[in-house]
């Protein structure tokens, strides 16, 4: 079978599974304990935290670890929310944003937080002027994700994050998807929060992170899991230390000289797979192929075809998703792409595409044949 859901998840990379294992057996103390087992546990913790920070131009002490980047964004807006609340109550966002921080900024709307809810054109982006006119006095976090996990495309986070420092308004960024394969300085893209997550960048599952920014301004959350005080008193609980590990060798791999080639060569695979199926009567981008975009994101539209039915079809050869792996049990179609101005119908028959490291080219092109047969099949039967 051909996976092509990177985007959902990846494959834990074989050299960070060797940095990770002797932290489940042999180095297995607690970070928290003051005995040599915890001292090597912190040890560990600590030189991670500052591979972290070093790849995205941070302090070691701005990285808070979590369980991934879900909790990392109900962190980042439920405690900025509880903590600036007597500044004020309203909140940006934009309609295409993970559920994460959907449901995040819903919950907090029952709680008396004001949230405005960006649009975004045919693309997916969001327009400055339209961000600029949302602010109120009373506005205290933008919430606007780097790279959008359906679509791959890619949000000017460094003109969002000035236009929110000259309000003097916290930014918060989602870069899930982004992190490792896309170039983010926190500084010099004038981040204060920022999430992240393990298993998207060949790590394992259940570790994230989430950048707080110290100084200029010192960003402040309150905790939302009590029990401790770890993590400078924002995020309790005994810390997963093999998960950290294995996130900062995951991080640190890409730094590797070879690994610009890979990007390179995942991206020309995505080029070829759209390059294969664009040219069926019938498929579409959903998105301008030359916009700012992930290269190892394609989203396709395969016009009067559900996408159930092409997945289904699909399901014994490849490893595909319509939509984000956090959402795929609802019937709903993707709200990312009807907020893109697609209709209903429309969303249903779209399929996304992710590659990754691991990406063959036998594999595209036999990708690329399978799905050409399946589309020409399916709309003979229509």
């Amino acid at each position: 079978m051909i996976y092509l859901d990177y985007n959902a998840t990846t494959p834990v990379d074989k050299r960070v599974i060797s940095k990770i294992l002797p932290f489940f057996s042999v180095d297995f103390g607690n970070a928290a304990s003051a005995h040599p087992f915890g001292r090597k546990a912190h040890e560990a913790v600590a030189h991670a935290r500052r591979r972290i920070a070093h790849h995205i131009g941070a302090d070691a002490s701005e990285i808070i670890f979590t369980s991934g980047a879900t909790e990392s964004c109900n962190l980042a807006i439920k405690g900025s929310f509880e903590t600036y609340q007597s500044k004020g109550k309203h909140i940006i966002t934009v309609a295409t944003e993970h559920s994460a921080v959907l449901d995040s900024c819903r919950s907090l709307a029952a709680r008396g937080a004001e949230i405005t809810y960006l649009p975004v054109d045919p693309n997916g982006l969001i327009n400055l002027q339209a961000l600029e006119a949302a602010f109120r006095p009373d506005t205290i976090l933008v919430a606007v994700m780097t790279a959008n996990n359906e679509t791959g495309i890619i949000q000017p986070i460094r003109q969002i994050g000035q236009i929110c420092h000259e309000k003097d308004v916290l930014f918060f960024t989602d870069a899930t998807q982004a992190l490792g394969k896309y170039s983010l300085d926190v500084q010099k893209d004038n981040i204060d929060l920022m999430a992240f997550s393990g298993h998207k960048i060949y790590a394992p599952k259940g570790i994230g992170g989430l950048y707080v920014r110290r100084k200029a301004p010192r960003v402040r959350l309150a905790e939302q899991m009590q029990g401790g005080g770890h993590e400078r008193g924002m995020r309790s609980g005994t810390l997963n230390v093999p998960g950290i590990v294995g996130l900062a060798e995951a991080l640190w791999l890409y730094t590797l000289p070879e690994e610009t080639a890979v990007l390179s060569g995942i991206e020309k695979l995505r080029n070829q797979l759209e390059t294969g199926l664009l040219s069926l009567p019938g498929v579409f981008s959903n998105v301008r192929l030359d916009i700012p975009r992930m290269g190892h994101v394609a989203n396709f539209r395969f016009e009067g075809i559900p996408g159930k039915m092409l997945l289904s079809r699909l399901g014994q050869d490849l490893a595909v998703s319509s939509g984000s792996a956090c959402s795929t049990a609802s019937n709903e179609p993707s709200h990312v792409l009807i907020a893109m101005g697609l209709t209903e119908q429309q969303a249903r028959s779209s399929i996304r595409f992710s590659l990754g490291r691991f990406t063959t080219p036998s594999e595209i092109q036999r990708a690329t044949n399978i799905i050409q047969h399946a589309v020409t099949d399916l709309k003979s039967i229509q």
